[in-house]
């Protein structure tokens, strides 16, 4: 492993390294504290040749981009011949490992005001005119995995740096865009012009990103699959189907229809008939989506499947089954839900099963 591999480095006469966090296709992460600035940074260093080639480009293009949803480039240095990014630390998980351990699928609330986030924060890159180019959940970062506040996209300098490797991938496409680390990740959520012509991807590319994402956060499934299969799929950019529970509960008919109706919009195999990143925050802003606080509570009684008891916090919290999102819980299951004041009892709405 290339960088720094002991508990008690200190890089630059700056950082001191506290932990390895994880790696991604192109680089190694470290949580570091910076001495300076008394706070703790994601101190990230290429992985191979390939990557350091573009290391110190892709720091300066990701530093171009400031929004509250976008992790922060901090500073760039070099000890010797090894290279160092340093962006904002996010203390959290990203979205792909919420939908692979919490959720299967997030209610329509959440989706939301999820989309809305990443629409903020990519409108914000293309003003500047930068592209993220690898935009999927796990360069999505959240703090509060309840919530899905302080969200932010991280990566944009990584992901310029994977430009080469993706499109290598796509260029030979059934011999390495299923083998490449890189590609694989980013394949479900590629639109279909960053597979033809790699080389020519435009802003546009990140917007079929963010309607492959939305579908899956609201679906729980990616909607041309993954691997070699999901490639015809995508060139073809057939509409996917949508399951009924989407449409059949009337509760969330209204902001599904809407939520839908914007991932076909992104998902358009004509570039140029995708919104733009500011028109996917202007439809956002015009749907009605509640920003109450979800808690964690296990039902603990269920009555004529119909209705029942959630208990949350040690106080017993009413629900309806009309108020359910996706696949009914039993007693016992663990559930997400936001909670009202009603008459006997608080009211919980909505309501979604834990995995």
């Amino acid at each position: 492993m290339n960088g720094p591999n002991k508990d008690n480095d200190i890089l630059n006469d700056r950082y001191h390294i506290i932990s390895y966090v994880n790696m991604g296709g192109m680089q190694y992460v470290y949580r570091a504290h910076d001495k300076v600035l008394g706070k703790d940074v994601a101190l990230k260093t290429p992985k191979n040749n390939s990557a350091q080639k573009r290391f110190k480009r892709s720091a300066v293009v990701s530093a171009k981009v400031n929004h509250p949803n976008i992790a922060k480039t901090l500073d760039y240095f070099e000890v010797g011949e090894q290279q160092y990014l340093v962006e904002e630390f996010i203390d959290g998980i990203d979205l792909g490992q919420i939908l692979s351990t919490k959720y299967k699928y997030m209610d329509p609330y959440l989706v939301a005001k999820t989309l809305h986030y990443l629409a903020k924060g990519i409108a914000a890159a293309h003003h500047v005119n930068v592209v993220h180019r690898d935009l999927k959940p796990s360069n999505v970062m959240v703090s509060d995995t309840v919530n899905i506040s302080g969200l932010k996209i991280t990566d944009f300098g990584i992901a310029r740096m994977a430009d080469e490797e993706l499109a290598e991938a796509a260029e030979g496409v059934e011999s390495t865009i299923t083998t490449s680390q890189t590609a694989v990740g980013a394949l479900p959520y590629m639109a279909p012009e960053a597979i033809t012509t790699p080389r020519k991807v435009s802003v546009q590319a990140d917007i079929w990103s963010i309607g492959a994402m939305t579908y899956e956060l609201l679906v729980g499934a990616k909607p041309f699959g993954v691997g070699l299969p999901a490639v015809a799929k995508i060139l073809e950019a057939k509409k996917p189907d949508f399951p009924s529970f989407l449409n059949q509960n009337p509760q969330f008919n209204s902001l599904c229809t809407s939520l839908i109706a914007i991932i076909l919009s992104c998902l358009d195999k004509d570039p140029n008939k995708r919104p733009t990143a500011d028109q996917l925050v202007d439809a956002c802003g015009n749907i009605c989506y509640p920003l109450t606080s979800r808690e964690i509570g296990i039902v603990n009684d269920i009555r004529y499947k119909a209705w029942g008891f959630i208990t949350v916090n040690g106080k017993d919290v009413f629900f309806n089954f009309n108020s359910v999102y996706g696949e009914k819980p039993d007693v016992g299951d663990q559930v997400l839900l936001a909670q009202y004041p009603g008459y006997g009892a608080w009211r919980a709405h909505p309501v979604i099963k834990i995995t």
